[in-house]
């Protein structure tokens, strides 16, 4: 062990009081959801553009959990150049010395390291009594503190646990030397007004609470994820732990856009801001959408498809005269630009490098000429291409460059008489198979064909279709989820044929099945 590290300088200014720290945890928490895993080179591309959007602290992974987390980690922990870089642990000498380890190169560490506090918890998932835990609290936070200067401790399930051991928990924490609280509403059931009360009490109560900063982290099963995080701040915390598009476990977490623009749209009764560039709001959400593969629903806030849309006349007549009858923010504060019909067959690759920057992409040479060979094929089949198409298509190329089986060539045979049959060419680890199979109409032809070229037991839970633009030559974005011994997961796939997105997006599901049967987790990990 090396010698505890000097007091940290807090992710905020000690003159600042409204600061709110933003932690987001999209790569730890986020990815829990089922069927939500990312491939290596994802995270790091999410990592990246977290960084750019300026949240403070980024929670990378969970260590122990596999080597892949582990790998991931320690490759973020490098690349960070603006935000703190956390690692989950349990209370366990183990996780925490390989949470240090994988975070030895950052530049700003932070251990976070949790333990179950409610009754329940500690009876049925810990098997623990009381003072037991409270040994763990002190030990662990006391270890972790002698790796890094930032340490975060949680009490999981707090807002179910009895308030005189939660602050007796929170002052063993800040003496072992936590510079960050969390209490977290783990499994959603807390509300507005008792979260508030909560932070203010605990604070109240627990000496030298002073001397770290309180967190909130909410899940959304009962729809409160953002209102229970703000008003924790107002209760006090200075930290929202959030994720994009509010992925994560069971009904997901507080969505980072919404807590962010709820600041920023009423200071008046939340005068309190972050040091996030909102303006890459909706960059953000597109690319966790595709990494993902997990849609935006239409009407979500801030970053759906609809949150700037206005249909009715009444309020499409209002819109005209002023924008600000029915909008409270402008699409431009979170990064929506008008549509733009610029681009089409006769355009260059400097022009559609150009159109790629203006949407938020930056692609390296070798990805840039795959996406722009899929345009120039896109723009040879649509007579117009839309900003949303290129963004689908590069989303779309992003997902799938580092893919075991691609997607080669796909005839079909469809009608009212059947069979209907589908030939198929995949490209599984740089061999080219062909299979033509029949079924019960031709998607359920083309999976028989992938079934049989890359044979498997997953079950399908999920076949969606929607159209990326309007008109009948739009391309299709197709989402199917597999599931294979209590693995979910969900591919995506793009084009102006349904039937190939439909193919692109089996495999793509398929890939993530495969690489997921590598990973292997140890019980009872899940924290917040």
């Amino acid at each position: 062990m090396t010698e505890t590290n000097p007091a940290p300088q807090p992710a905020s200014r000690q003159d600042d009081a409204n600061r709110v720290v933003i932690f987001d945890t999209t790569l730890r928490d986020g990815e829990q959801s089922p069927g939500a895993s990312m491939t290596f080179e994802e995270k790091l591309e999410v990592a990246d553009l977290l960084d750019a959007l300026g949240v403070d602290v980024i929670e990378a992974g969970f260590p122990i959990a596999s080597e892949g987390d582990f790998e991931s980690v320690t490759e973020i922990a490098k690349r960070l150049k603006n935000a703190s870089v956390a690692g989950l642990a349990r209370a366990s000498d183990k996780d925490i010395d390989r949470c240090a380890e994988a975070l030895r190169a950052a530049r700003r560490p932070r251990i976070h390291t949790f333990i179950s506090t409610s009754p329940v918890h500690m009876k049925y998932k810990l098997q623990m009594e009381p003072a037991r835990v409270l040994e763990l609290v002190a030990s662990s936070v006391t270890r972790a503190r002698n790796h890094v200067a930032e340490v975060e401790w949680s009490a999981e399930d707090g807002t179910r646990t009895e308030l005189d051991f939660l602050c007796r928990a929170v002052e063993i924490a800040i003496k072992a030397g936590a510079t960050t609280i969390n209490i977290p509403d783990t499994v959603g059931y807390s509300t507005p007004a008792e979260y508030e009360e909560l932070f203010r009490t605990v604070r109240e109560r627990v000496p030298n609470s002073d001397k770290a900063i309180f967190s909130v982290h909410c899940h959304d099963d009962l729809g409160l994820a953002v209102a229970n995080s703000l008003a924790g701040v107002r209760g006090g915390a200075r930290q929202i732990e959030c994720t994009i598009n509010g992925i994560g476990e069971r009904a997901g977490n507080a969505a980072l856009e919404e807590v962010v623009m709820a600041m920023r749209t009423r200071p008046d009764v939340l005068p309190y801001h972050t040091g996030v560039d909102a303006k890459l709001l909706t960059r953000a959400s597109k690319l966790v959408s595709a990494v993902t593969s997990f849609p935006v629903q239409y009407n979500k806030a801030i970053v759906g498809r609809n949150a700037f849309a206005h249909e009715s006349g009444i309020h499409q007549d209002g819109m005209l005269k002023n924008a600000h009858t029915y909008e409270i923010m402008t699409p431009e504060s979170v990064g929506v630009t008008k549509t733009s019909l610029v681009m089409g067959k006769h355009s260059g690759r400097h022009a559609f490098r150009e159109k790629l920057k203006e949407l938020g992409y930056d692609l390296g040479e070798n990805a840039l000429e795959d996406a722009f060979r899929r345009f120039k094929d896109l723009a040879d089949r649509k007579k117009v291409v839309y900003d949303e198409d290129l963004a689908a298509l590069v989303d779309d190329e992003i997902v799938t460059a580092n893919d075991h089986i691609k997607v080669l060539a796909l005839m079909v045979m469809a009608g009212t008489h059947g069979p209907q049959s589908a030939a198929l060419t995949l490209d599984i680890d740089g061999e080219k198979v062909t299979h033509q199979a029949t079924g019960n109409g031709p998607v359920d032809a083309i999976f028989n064909a992938i079934k049989a070229l890359a044979p498997h037991d997953a079950t399908l839970e999920l076949f969606q279709v929607h159209a990326v633009t309007e008109g009948t030559d739009a391309q299709a974005e197709v989402s199917v989820r597999l599931s294979e011994d209590g693995k979910s997961v969900t591919g995506r796939g793009a084009d102006p044929d349904t039937l190939v997105a439909a193919a692109r997006a089996y495999v793509s599901a398929l890939n993530r099945l495969i690489a997921k049967r590598a990973k292997t987790k140890p019980e009872a990990m899940q924290a917040g």
